[in-house]
This record gives structure tokens, C-alpha cells and sequence, in this order.
């Protein structure tokens, strides 16, 4: 399915990008009151880091992803889970039936679609009652190799920016009517990565890609230049994954 940013190109490195906190999924499970059976819809479900994570939990998960490639290593991973099934569609026409599922998630998703188009669409597709929820891993700035990083982009990109990926959501979910109240929901993440598949998922990142543009690939090389350069094989990076979710009204 085409869309406004093709991931084609970065569905295999999508692949080493850390899974969300397990306290996080945890939380929003408790808070959503999701039991095993329950169907649930994975919106942008990607390479199936969420996916999984909301099948391990016995939930019937519905997968839905636009891009071929991406959806082609999801099924890949999801293959031996008979409690997930895969679509292609997008946040804003997911192609579901009417009021179906007890929960509808964006992870690391809800940033490239028509954010108030998206909420409809999760109204349409909900049970009354049921919940909508989104989030993103932040890797911790604050961290010595991280901040190194974070200072080799702007060196290529000095106005270089996240987006609303970084944004607090609460506005955009009040702002469409929809929703009961806004629920904040945070977890840590201690992701150990090979040097090698460090430099790997930074070519999945679509932001830095978009922004840099052509000289995208001497970003990477130079990031790679300086993980290769620390003289370790695997490297700590934290995160924190940062997560709204709220109750559909009615």
C-alpha cells in the first residue's frame, strides 16, 4: 500500500529497534482492562514489536500495516502465534469492521498519520468503552554516548528536530472530543546492542532520513565512526517509553 513515507528500505533494520518497556505494556494492559481472548487492534504494527509483546499477553491481536515489506517481517516473526492475524491498512482507514476491539494501539505510529483522522478511525473500530493507546521508545539523551550522537546529527542538521513523535499527545487526544480523560504511562528501557546493530537501526530511522536527505548515509557512517570507536562490542542504550492511552466515551 503506498503512503506519504515509504519504510521500504528500512523494514530490515526496523528489526533492531528495542522492544517497549514490559512495565509499560504491563500498566496499559491493567489499565485498559484487556484479558486474554480480548481482540485488540495494532495499528502501524511494523516489524511486530508490539505485536508480539500484546500476543505474549494472550490478547487476539489484529495487525495492521501498510508497508509490504515491513508486514512481510512482522508475519515472518509472528508465524508460530495463532492468536495474530495481519491486514494492510493504514491509522486512518484500517480496513476493520465497526466496534470490534476492546483496544487500539500506535506504537511508534500515531506521528505518521492524520492524528484526528486516526482517533475517528479508532472510534469507528472500538467497542464503547473501549481504550486507545499510543507510544514511542525515547532513547535518554542524558547519556553520555547518546548525547555524542545527538551532537554528530546537528553537526549535519543543526535545526534538527523529532517532531510530534517527542510531543506530548494529550492535546491532539483531548482536542478531538472523544476521549475520557488522558493517562500518562512511562516504563524504562535497558537495551544492549551490538556495535554492528547499533549502526544497523540507526539506518531504520525515518526521522533523521527525512530530515538529512541526501547525505542520510554519511550520517550513519559517521555515527557508526564513533560507536566502532569506543573499542566495546555491545552498547547500553536507554530508553524510555512514553505512552498515552485513554477510554473511548460513551
Amino acid at each position: 500500500m503506498k503512503t506519504e513515507w515509504d519504510y521500504t528500505e528500512l523494514a530490515d533494520a526496523y528489526l533492531q529497534r528495542p522492544d517497549y518497556a514490559e512495565s509499560a505494556i504491563d500498566d496499559l494492559v491493567r489499565l485498559a482492562g484487556v484479558k486474554p481472548g480480548d481482540k485488540v487492534c495494532d495499528v502501524g504494527a511494523g516489524v511486530a514489536h508490539l505485536t508480539l509483546m500484546l500476543a505474549r499477553r494472550g490478547l487476539e491481536v489484529v495487525a495492521v500495516e501498510p508497508n509490504d515489506a515491513m508486514r512481510g517481517n512482522g508475519i515472518v516473526r509472528t508465524r508460530d502465534l495463532p492468536n495474530v492475524a495481519w491486514f494492510e491498512g493504514t491509522g486512518e482507514a484500517t480496513g476493520q469492521p465497526d466496534h470490534v476491539y476492546k483496544m487500539v494501539t500506535f506504537g511508534s505510529s500515531f506521528n505518521v498519520t492524520d492524528r484526528p483522522a486516526a482517533l475517528r478511525e479508532t472510534q469507528r473500530i472500538l467497542v464503547p468503552g473501549g481504550w486507545f493507546a499510543c507510544m514511542w521508545n525515547h532513547r535518554d539523551l542524558d547519556d553520555p554516548v547518546q548525547a555524542r550522537i545527538e551532537a554528530i546529527i546537528r553537526e549535519f542538521v543543526p535545526g534538527y528536530g523529532y517532531g510530534t513523535r517527542r510531543e506530548d499527545q494529550t492535546e491532539v487526544i483531548e482536542q478531538s472530543g472523544l476521549f475520557r480523560e488522558v493517562h500518562r504511562i512511562q516504563g524504562s528501557v535497558l537495551h544492549h546492542q551490538g556495535v554492528e546493530d547499533c549502526i544497523e537501526a540507526w539506518r531504520s530511522h525515518a526521522t533523521l532520513q527525512r530530515q538529512v536527505g541526501e547525505r542520510f548515509g554519511e550520517v550513519v557512517e559517521a555515527i557508526a565512526a564513533y560507536v566502532r570507536g569506543l573499542g566495546v562490542d555491545r552498547i547500553p542504550i536507554p530508553y524510555v517509553t512514553n505512552m498515552w492511552a485513554a477510554q473511548l466515551k460513551g
